[in-house]
Protein backbone atom coordinates (compact mmCIF):
# COMPACT_ATOMS: atom_id res chain seq x y z
CA UNK A 1 0.00 0.00 0.00
CA UNK A 2 1.35 3.15 -0.69
CA UNK A 3 0.60 7.01 0.47
CA UNK A 4 -0.01 10.13 -1.28
CA UNK A 5 4.14 10.33 -1.60
CA UNK A 6 4.17 7.32 -2.71
CA UNK A 7 6.22 6.05 -0.04
CA UNK A 8 5.26 2.10 0.59
CA UNK A 9 3.43 1.58 3.75
CA UNK A 10 4.48 -1.75 5.43
CA UNK A 11 4.95 -1.62 8.91
CA UNK A 12 2.81 -1.17 12.19
CA UNK A 13 3.88 -0.29 15.31
CA UNK A 14 1.92 -1.12 17.98
CA UNK A 15 1.72 0.42 21.48
CA UNK A 16 0.35 -1.97 23.83
CA UNK A 17 0.03 0.51 26.92
CA UNK A 18 0.76 3.77 28.02
CA UNK A 19 2.45 2.67 31.12
CA UNK A 20 6.44 1.97 31.96
CA UNK A 21 8.02 1.02 34.97
CA UNK A 22 10.61 3.49 34.05
CA UNK A 23 10.43 7.32 34.13
CA UNK A 24 13.12 8.47 31.35
CA UNK A 25 13.68 12.38 31.56
CA UNK A 26 13.10 12.78 27.79
CA UNK A 27 10.12 10.55 27.67
CA UNK A 28 7.82 11.33 31.07
CA UNK A 29 7.80 14.85 32.84
CA UNK A 30 8.75 14.82 36.10
CA UNK A 31 5.44 15.92 37.84
CA UNK A 32 3.94 12.33 36.72
CA UNK A 33 1.49 11.50 33.84
CA UNK A 34 -2.29 10.85 33.41
CA UNK A 35 -2.81 7.34 32.62
CA UNK A 36 -5.61 6.23 30.29
CA UNK A 37 -8.34 3.59 32.05
CA UNK A 38 -8.24 0.14 31.47
CA UNK A 39 -11.56 0.82 29.76
CA UNK A 40 -9.76 3.07 27.27
CA UNK A 41 -7.17 0.41 26.06
CA UNK A 42 -7.76 -1.43 23.53
CA UNK A 43 -7.79 -5.71 24.46
CA UNK A 44 -5.47 -7.66 22.78
CA UNK A 45 -8.74 -9.09 20.30
CA UNK A 46 -9.14 -5.96 19.31
CA UNK A 47 -5.36 -5.01 18.23
CA UNK A 48 -5.62 -9.05 16.42
CA UNK A 49 -8.58 -7.43 14.20
CA UNK A 50 -6.63 -4.22 13.27
CA UNK A 51 -3.23 -5.74 12.26
CA UNK A 52 -5.02 -8.86 10.41
CA UNK A 53 -6.77 -5.84 8.43
CA UNK A 54 -3.76 -4.45 8.02
CA UNK A 55 -2.04 -7.58 6.80
CA UNK A 56 -4.20 -7.70 4.31
CA UNK A 57 -3.44 -4.12 3.17
CA UNK A 58 0.12 -4.73 2.39
CA UNK A 59 1.40 -4.45 6.59
CA UNK A 60 4.46 -6.96 6.83
CA UNK A 61 5.75 -6.31 9.85
CA UNK A 62 4.64 -5.21 13.20
CA UNK A 63 6.33 -4.23 16.27
CA UNK A 64 4.91 -3.75 19.72
CA UNK A 65 5.95 -1.11 21.97
CA UNK A 66 4.35 1.03 24.83
CA UNK A 67 5.52 2.74 27.33
CA UNK A 68 6.82 -0.64 28.10
CA UNK A 69 5.04 -3.42 26.54
CA UNK A 70 6.39 -5.92 29.02
CA UNK A 71 4.33 -4.23 32.04
CA UNK A 72 0.91 -5.25 30.32
CA UNK A 73 0.21 -9.15 31.11
CA UNK A 74 0.25 -12.16 28.64
CA UNK A 75 2.58 -9.94 25.69
CA UNK A 76 3.18 -13.81 24.94
CA UNK A 77 -0.42 -14.64 23.49
CA UNK A 78 -0.52 -11.45 21.83
CA UNK A 79 2.30 -12.31 19.91
CA UNK A 80 1.43 -15.81 19.16
CA UNK A 81 -1.91 -14.62 17.76
CA UNK A 82 -0.03 -11.57 15.27
CA UNK A 83 2.72 -14.32 14.27
CA UNK A 84 -0.67 -17.19 13.15
CA UNK A 85 -1.92 -13.88 10.66
CA UNK A 86 -1.04 -14.27 7.28
CA UNK A 87 1.11 -11.67 5.24
CA UNK A 88 2.68 -11.07 8.92
CA UNK A 89 6.12 -11.69 8.29
CA UNK A 90 7.46 -10.16 11.60
CA UNK A 91 6.56 -9.65 14.78
CA UNK A 92 9.04 -7.41 16.98
CA UNK A 93 9.75 -5.65 20.42
CA UNK A 94 11.17 -2.83 21.92
CA UNK A 95 11.82 -2.96 25.48
CA UNK A 96 13.89 -0.76 28.35
CA UNK A 97 14.96 -4.58 29.13
CA UNK A 98 14.51 -4.35 32.91
CA UNK A 99 11.31 -7.14 32.73
CA UNK A 100 12.98 -9.60 30.20
CA UNK A 101 14.73 -11.47 32.34
CA UNK A 102 11.53 -13.89 32.81
CA UNK A 103 9.77 -13.74 29.72
CA UNK A 104 12.80 -13.59 27.05
CA UNK A 105 11.72 -17.36 26.58
CA UNK A 106 8.71 -17.71 26.42
CA UNK A 107 8.91 -14.72 23.66
CA UNK A 108 10.67 -17.03 21.59
CA UNK A 109 8.56 -19.77 21.65
CA UNK A 110 5.33 -17.66 21.01
CA UNK A 111 7.26 -17.03 17.77
CA UNK A 112 8.66 -13.49 18.40
CA UNK A 113 11.44 -12.65 15.94
CA UNK A 114 13.39 -9.59 17.48
CA UNK A 115 13.73 -7.59 20.41
CA UNK A 116 14.56 -4.03 20.30
CA UNK A 117 16.46 -2.61 24.16
CA UNK A 118 16.28 0.61 25.04
CA UNK A 119 19.91 1.60 27.25
CA UNK A 120 21.25 4.74 26.92
CA UNK A 121 24.32 4.42 29.05
CA UNK A 122 26.59 1.81 30.51
CA UNK A 123 27.48 3.46 33.68
CA UNK A 124 24.95 1.98 36.62
CA UNK A 125 25.07 5.95 37.92
CA UNK A 126 24.07 7.64 34.68
CA UNK A 127 21.34 5.33 34.18
CA UNK A 128 19.74 5.64 37.29
CA UNK A 129 20.23 9.15 36.53
CA UNK A 130 18.23 9.34 33.49
CA UNK A 131 15.32 6.60 34.04
CA UNK A 132 14.98 8.12 37.45
CA UNK A 133 16.03 5.46 39.46
CA UNK A 134 16.24 2.33 37.37
CA UNK A 135 18.86 -0.17 37.52
CA UNK A 136 21.04 -1.32 34.83
CA UNK A 137 22.04 -4.92 36.46
CA UNK A 138 18.17 -5.51 35.39
CA UNK A 139 18.55 -4.70 31.81
CA UNK A 140 22.25 -6.71 31.53
CA UNK A 141 20.10 -9.96 33.18
CA UNK A 142 17.82 -9.21 30.52
CA UNK A 143 20.31 -9.52 27.72
CA UNK A 144 21.55 -12.33 29.39
CA UNK A 145 18.28 -14.12 28.92
CA UNK A 146 17.63 -12.99 25.28
CA UNK A 147 20.79 -14.49 24.05
CA UNK A 148 19.67 -18.06 26.54
CA UNK A 149 17.01 -17.68 24.48
CA UNK A 150 18.57 -17.52 21.05
CA UNK A 151 17.30 -14.25 19.98
CA UNK A 152 19.55 -13.01 17.42
CA UNK A 153 19.79 -9.24 15.78
CA UNK A 154 18.65 -7.59 18.70
CA UNK A 155 20.12 -3.91 19.02
CA UNK A 156 20.25 -1.62 21.14
CA UNK A 157 18.79 1.22 21.21
CA UNK A 158 20.74 4.30 22.38
CA UNK A 159 19.36 7.95 22.62
CA UNK A 160 22.25 10.79 22.09
CA UNK A 161 21.98 13.61 24.74
CA UNK A 162 24.62 15.79 23.86
CA UNK A 163 26.55 16.51 27.06
CA UNK A 164 25.07 13.94 28.83
CA UNK A 165 26.31 10.45 27.13
CA UNK A 166 27.37 11.56 23.54
CA UNK A 167 30.82 10.50 24.84
CA UNK A 168 29.70 6.64 25.49
CA UNK A 169 29.00 5.86 21.80
CA UNK A 170 32.28 3.88 21.46
CA UNK A 171 31.99 2.08 24.50
CA UNK A 172 28.51 0.90 23.49
CA UNK A 173 29.97 0.07 20.44
CA UNK A 174 32.25 -1.98 21.48
CA UNK A 175 29.76 -3.75 24.54
CA UNK A 176 27.47 -4.39 21.36
CA UNK A 177 30.22 -6.10 19.34
CA UNK A 178 31.46 -8.10 22.22
CA UNK A 179 27.92 -9.54 23.26
CA UNK A 180 26.44 -10.17 19.68
CA UNK A 181 24.07 -6.77 19.38
CA UNK A 182 23.75 -3.95 17.01
CA UNK A 183 24.28 -0.31 18.48
CA UNK A 184 20.80 1.63 16.89
CA UNK A 185 21.94 5.32 17.55
CA UNK A 186 18.40 7.43 18.09
CA UNK A 187 18.69 11.81 17.99
CA UNK A 188 17.31 13.71 20.94
CA UNK A 189 13.85 14.79 19.47
CA UNK A 190 11.22 16.53 20.77
CA UNK A 191 7.89 16.10 19.62
CA UNK A 192 6.75 18.97 19.50
CA UNK A 193 9.49 20.72 16.53
CA UNK A 194 10.41 18.12 13.89
CA UNK A 195 13.45 19.97 13.56
CA UNK A 196 14.97 18.99 16.93
CA UNK A 197 15.59 15.56 15.66
CA UNK A 198 18.21 17.09 13.48
CA UNK A 199 21.88 17.03 14.69
CA UNK A 200 25.06 16.76 13.75
CA UNK A 201 25.78 13.20 15.54
CA UNK A 202 25.45 10.55 13.58
CA UNK A 203 22.24 8.52 14.31
CA UNK A 204 20.32 5.61 12.02
CA UNK A 205 16.61 7.26 13.57
CA UNK A 206 14.44 9.11 13.35
CA UNK A 207 14.03 7.92 9.29
CA UNK A 208 14.24 11.08 7.06
CA UNK A 209 10.46 11.59 6.02
CA UNK A 210 10.88 10.49 2.58
CA UNK A 211 12.11 7.26 3.57
CA UNK A 212 9.10 6.68 6.53
CA UNK A 213 7.04 3.54 5.75
CA UNK A 214 4.90 3.11 8.84
CA UNK A 215 1.71 3.92 10.84
CA UNK A 216 1.07 4.11 14.29
CA UNK A 217 -1.81 2.57 16.53
CA UNK A 218 -2.04 3.67 19.50
CA UNK A 219 -3.12 1.94 23.08
CA UNK A 220 -6.33 3.75 23.02
CA UNK A 221 -7.28 2.26 19.29
CA UNK A 222 -6.19 5.67 17.35
CA UNK A 223 -4.26 5.35 14.01
CA UNK A 224 -1.72 8.02 13.95
CA UNK A 225 0.34 8.80 10.24
CA UNK A 226 2.84 10.83 11.36
CA UNK A 227 5.00 10.73 14.45
CA UNK A 228 5.44 14.67 14.69
CA UNK A 229 1.89 15.52 14.01
CA UNK A 230 -1.43 15.57 16.10
CA UNK A 231 -3.67 14.25 13.18
CA UNK A 232 -5.01 10.86 14.62
CA UNK A 233 -8.36 8.56 12.82
CA UNK A 234 -9.98 6.49 15.46
CA UNK A 235 -10.30 2.96 14.48
CA UNK A 236 -14.10 2.26 13.47
CA UNK A 237 -13.99 -1.44 14.06
CA UNK A 238 -17.33 -1.66 11.63
CA UNK A 239 -14.50 -0.76 8.87
CA UNK A 240 -11.23 -1.32 10.16
CA UNK A 241 -9.78 -1.12 6.29
CA UNK A 242 -11.36 2.23 6.09
CA UNK A 243 -9.97 3.85 8.87
CA UNK A 244 -6.44 2.46 7.79
CA UNK A 245 -6.76 3.75 4.19
CA UNK A 246 -7.91 6.91 5.77
CA UNK A 247 -4.35 7.01 7.79
CA UNK A 248 -2.48 6.15 5.29
CA UNK A 249 -3.77 9.18 2.72
CA UNK A 250 -3.49 11.57 5.57
CA UNK A 251 0.76 10.89 6.02
CA UNK A 252 1.96 13.95 5.11
CA UNK A 253 5.06 14.41 2.86
CA UNK A 254 6.57 15.93 6.24
CA UNK A 255 6.01 16.24 9.96
CA UNK A 256 6.00 19.17 11.56
CA UNK A 257 4.88 19.05 15.42
CA UNK A 258 2.96 16.55 17.78
CA UNK A 259 1.29 18.41 20.81
CA UNK A 260 -1.65 15.79 21.59
CA UNK A 261 0.73 12.44 22.50
CA UNK A 262 3.51 12.51 25.14
CA UNK A 263 6.50 10.05 23.81
CA UNK A 264 5.19 7.06 26.51
CA UNK A 265 2.10 7.12 24.66
CA UNK A 266 3.21 6.65 21.29
CA UNK A 267 6.38 4.40 21.48
CA UNK A 268 8.66 6.05 19.32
Amino acid sequence: MYDSYNRGIDYLRVSVTDRCNLRCTYCMPEQGIRLKSHGDILPYEKIVQVVHAASGLGIRKVRLTGGEPLVRKNIPFLVRELKSLPGIREVCLTSNGTLLAPLAAELKRSGLDRLNISMDTLDPDKYRQVTRNGDIAQVFAGFRAVQEAGFRNTKVNMVLIPGFNDDEVDAMKEFCRRNGLRLQRIHHYSLHDHRSAQSELPAERPLPCPDCNRLRLTADGKLKPCLFSDREIAVDFEDIRASLLQAVRAKPARGVACANRGNWQIGG
